[in-house]
């Protein structure tokens, strides 16, 4: 089963199914929008099954408001159609921060009603997860993944990304995320390769990412495009070296997979609850996400599924050993990299965003 939906699955129907109202349910079925009832995005998989457990379920009790939870995922470009078109027919879902910042910026998504908050709850919010707009949902993380039958023992170990870009001292298969959505991509790791600097990252000097991606990339048996496929790989031990999110990794060591997890350097990021202007029951959708975002709720969630939450006060409700393995425990983002999503989303003189100039300079590159 998957751990993790593919990051940047776009849906290619989804856009007329959400204007026109109606969605498919946990079951299967269709329904319409119903007046009085609160529906949430809440993602398919493993990953919509733990919210239904840990967030809408509870949050139907305890309030006595009926949940109807899609499970299927949400983009900028649904909520943009829904409420520029006066249809809007969902009332909340999570998506990637970066694409949280453009819909505020287009001014197509409510503002959080931090008032409703209990201070001892909104204080513990991660910072970066906190903004006028949206509010994070979990935390995750690209990290390093190494075989142990082909590393370790008598065999050095790869302990930083120039080390992955050593193919002589470490010689093996390798995988790295594809760049095709742009917001996602071996862009940090590049230059970390190159030696950059950590807190000299941003802006993102794309030039030397793509001399330093030439070097590497004769040595990419595969560059991956989602979540299912390197857990697939490094299951089936066709690559020794990979970067790979840390909720799949975690699952294969946990199913006996001889892989490690070297989070030295990895990246961070989150996605983000979002309110649709003109969602016909905001002030329920905001009591939600407040809801949700309880430290007891989310621990529940990270019990169910290896996703940091953004509450950094749930680590005080699960165990110490599940808490080590998510990437917004303490000790983890001290040796992460942060993802710079503001970056992402700016756009430049020319109106291209910077996340459009990634894809573009990467579909270039990779035909060459």
């Amino acid at each position: 089963m998957s751990i993790i939906i593919n990051r940047r699955r776009f849906l290619q129907t989804g856009s007329l199914a959400i204007a026109a109202g109606t969605f498919a349910t946990p079951s299967g079925r269709a329904f319409a929008q119903s007046p009085g009832e609160l529906r949430v995005m809440v993602y398919g998989g493993d990953t919509g099954n733990a919210m239904i457990e840990a967030f809408t379920k509870p949050f139907e009790a305890e309030t006595g408001i009926k949940v109807n939870a899609v499970t299927d995922q949400i983009d900028k470009s649904q909520i943009e159609l829904m409420v520029t078109t006066n249809s809007v027919s969902v009332d909340l879902g999570a998506l990637p921060y970066s694409e949280a910042i453009d819909l505020a910026n287009k001014s197509v998504i409510e503002k959080i009603d931090y008032s409703i908050w209990k201070d001892s709850e909104l204080s513990a919010i991660a910072d970066f997860a906190r903004d006028p707009h949206s509010v994070g949902t979990f935390v995750y993380a690209y990290v390093m993944i190494y075989s142990t039958e082909k590393y370790g023992s008598n065999v050095a170990e790869p302990k930083t990304w120039s080390d992955f870009w050593d193919v002589e001292k470490f010689p093996g298969a390798r995988s790295l995320v594809a760049g095709q959505w742009g917001s996602e991509g071996p862009w940090e790791e590049a230059l970390l390769a190159d030696g950059v600097a950590p807190d000299a990252l941003y802006p993102l000097d794309l030039d030397r990412v793509f001399s330093s991606l030439d070097k590497i990339k004769p040595h990419i048996r595969k560059w991956w495009g989602s979540g299912s496929e390197i857990q697939q790989m490094l299951h089936d031990k066709t690559v020794d070296l990979a970067n790979c999110y840390d909720g799949r990794a975690n699952l294969l060591i946990d199913q006996g997979t001889p892989i490690r997890i070297n989070r030295k350097l990895s990246k961070y990021t989150w996605d983000s609850w979002v309110i649709p202007k003109g969602s016909p029951n905001a002030s329920n959708a905001q009591r939600f996400i407040e809801f949700a975002s309880r430290a007891e709720r989310q621990a529940a969630f990270a019990n169910l599924i290896a996703f940091g939450p953004t509450n950094l006060n749930a680590y005080n409700h699960m165990p110490k050993e599940l808490g080590q393995k998510l990437a917004s425990h303490p000790d983890n983002l001290r040796d992460s990299v942060r993802v710079n999503l503001k970056w992402y989303a700016e756009v430049g003189p020319d109106g291209t965003s910077n996340i459009e100039r990634l894809i573009q300079r990467w579909n270039e590159w990779i035909l060459q």
